[in-house]
């Protein structure tokens, strides 16, 4: 397995992570909240979904967040004819040695960008979330154990709906966060094309801030972020307000719950501390819960019903006391 974090792994500082976001910031400009929220969720050990139009920057976001943290990457682009064994690898018939050799597929890697996702079949899309949530693939009734650190970042056209496969409900609920990056102000798009004008890839100038040991201890380190009880209870309030909401078929899950916790645990790791506060868990509810609610007259997870989803959940968000 690549990347095991070892027994004697050093004590990480927090401050490490300010200036691997400075590092991120140096390509990809302008959505520096963008790049803090991929971050926790990476140390919280969730994957990504991005719904954005084409060249907002979501493969630069990847490859220099990659770069940064000293990782391995690679891009899948989806189409309507990709295999599960396209992305998770295939066993091959070896005549010289009589024996069957396993190729690991492109998801053996630390991050994927998983490219269109929608646009692959349910049964590739299917072997990819399930690799997600295992952590290991099963290849010819053999199971492989993926590289860890491992962050999937999965994209969708929101506009582009003709021949697509889109995510249900049940693999939504897979993406720990659904984000989308928009388009950057005039001063920043303006730094952005200046730049590549010049025809060097700035990416490759990044140099690792952290290893994969160290992202390793992080992510061990986001477990122990204290959590009080009454953060909790607010926690729960918020869960509790989209069961009972009759504008939504049905509520967040405990998956969601938690997925919530540790996202809000990873992102105050990110602000470098070892605490929560309030602002966290609702700063987190929205990227975290949003895609998994499904008002109550929408019939799919389509763009107009997550947008319907986040505005119910802002509202619900503005009704629970905050605790002091």
């Amino acid at each position: 397995m690549l990347n095991a974090v070892p027994v004697d792994a050093p004590e990480i500082d927090l401050t490490q992570l300010e200036r691997l976001i400075g590092a991120v910031e140096t390509v990809f400009r302008g959505k520096r909240e963008t790049v803090r929220l991929s971050l926790a969720a990476l140390l919280a050990r969730g994957h990504l979904l991005f719904e954005d139009i084409p060249g907002v920057g979501k493969t630069t976001l990847a490859r220099a967040l990659t770069a940064a943290l000293g990782l391995e990457f690679r891009r899948i682009q989806f189409t309507s004819d990709l295999l599960p064994s396209d992305v998770l690898g295939v066993s091959v018939y070896n005549p010289r040695t009589h024996e069957f050799e396993t190729r690991p597929g492109p998801m053996f890697t630390n991050v994927v960008l998983a490219d269109e996702i929608n646009r692959a079949p349910p049964r590739t899309q299917s072997g990819l979330l399930e690799a997600m949530q295992e952590g290991r693939v099963t290849i010819d009734e053999r199971s492989f154990e993926l590289p860890r650190p491992f962050l999937v970042m999965a994209t969708q056209n929101p506009l582009e709906q003709h021949g697509t496969y889109p995510l249900p409900e049940s693999q939504l609920d897979r993406f720990m966060m659904r984000l989308s990056i928009g388009y950057p102000d005039a001063d920043e798009e303006r730094n952005v094309i200046l730049q590549s004008a010049g025809g060097s890839d700035a990416i490759d100038r990044i140099r690792p801030v952290l290893d994969p040991a160290s992202v390793l201890v992080l992510q061990e380190r986001v477990d122990t972020v204290h959590a009080d009880a009454s953060i909790v209870d607010y926690l729960m309030a918020i869960i509790a307000a989209t069961r009972s909401e009759p504008r939504f078929r049905a509520g967040a899950s405990t998956r969601g719950a938690i997925a919530l916790l540790r996202a809000a645990r990873g992102y105050a790791l990110v602000d470098g501390r070892e605490f929560l506060v309030p602002d966290d868990v609702r700063r987190l509810a929205v990227p975290v819960l949003a895609h998994r609610l499904l008002p109550a007259g929408a019939s799919a997870a389509t763009g107009e019903a997550y947008a319907e989803a986040v505005s119910v959940l802002e509202e619900l968000l503005g009704r629970i006391a905050v605790p002091v």
